[in-house]
């Protein structure tokens, strides 16, 4: 055996390659036509539409700068912007409560959690809000405090759309809670934490990273649906271009101001959102 080895010719090294082996060699990327011939379509039809945009003496563009900064237009902007937070700070802290109690080890709190949620993602925010702007139809007198014009349009509006928000609140924070190591609960608790501690110190830090994505998107969400209270008089952003318009008769020109301010705002909310989440996401993959 080892005759037969030392009788093995000595392996040679590769003769190295000249000019014309490396040309012949040459690694060629792969031609993508069909990916830019589509891109150039896209883009060519983006430049038409936008072209007609532009040139369309129907959207009256110097109508839109007249009226996109009027005192009338900011008021019912302002009126979006604290009635999105407000509904968005009430919402999440009653869906935090409703996500705790869906997750109780308690069957009836259990039960009431899943109850509310099931409500009232079940029914319109529309129908909500008629029916609280109605309450006084309901019910005439509550300890012994006549309920006919007791809510005003803007506490119906606070109420219907907190109640509505609370309830995908309350699932966006629950599986945000799932979504930490069962192990982690289980360290806590030997170091003797309370629950409110355990929840409070170690569950929500942990679960903001799977809660702040939703989170934001329900924001923006609740920013547009704000628009609805329109239909009880309420005197956002919407309804003040409406009030214009009817009295001027300038549908499109206004509409386009109450759209580009929604843009404005929606934009700098998704800023923020990416932030915040990169901020939750530090130590991770996702952290970018």
């Amino acid at each position: 055996m080892s005759a037969q080895t030392d009788t093995l010719p000595p392996a040679f090294p590769a003769p190295p390659l000249n000019d014309n082996d490396a040309d012949r060699l040459r690694i060629v990327p792969v031609r993508r036509t069909g990916q830019w011939a589509a891109a150039g379509a896209v883009l060519a039809l983006s430049a038409l539409a936008l072209n007609s945009v532009i040139r369309n003496d129907a959207f009256q563009w110097d109508v839109v700068g007249d009226y996109f900064m009027t005192t009338a237009v900011l008021r019912g902007l302002w009126l979006t912007l604290w009635l999105t937070a407000l509904v968005m700070v009430l919402g999440f802290a009653l869906g935090t409560l409703l996500a705790v109690l869906r997750l109780s080890a308690n069957r009836v709190l259990q039960a009431v959690g899943w109850g509310y949620v099931w409500l009232f993602r079940s029914t319109p925010i529309l129908v909500q809000l008629l029916f609280w702007f109605n309450i006084g139809a309901l019910y005439p007198e509550i300890l012994g405090v006549r309920t006919v014009n007791l809510l005003g349009p803007v506490t119906v509006a606070v109420i219907g759309l907190t109640l509505h928000e609370a309830a995908y609140a309350a699932e966006v924070v629950r599986g945000g809670i799932l979504s930490v190591e069962r192990g982690q609960l289980e360290a806590a608790q030997s170091l003797g934490l309370g629950p409110w501690r355990r929840l409070r110190r170690i569950v929500l830090p942990q679960a903001m990273r799977s809660i702040v994505p939703p989170a934001g998107n329900m924001l923006i969400g609740t920013l547009k649906g704000t628009s609805i209270v329109s239909i009880i008089a309420v005197q956002d952003l919407l309804y003040s271009v409406q009030l214009v318009y009817h009295r001027t008769y300038q549908v499109i020109p206004l509409l386009l101001v109450a759209t580009l301010w929604y843009v404005v705002v929606t934009s700098l909310l998704g800023i923020g959102q990416h932030y915040v989440e990169r901020h939750y996401a530090r130590g991770t993959a996702d952290a970018r």
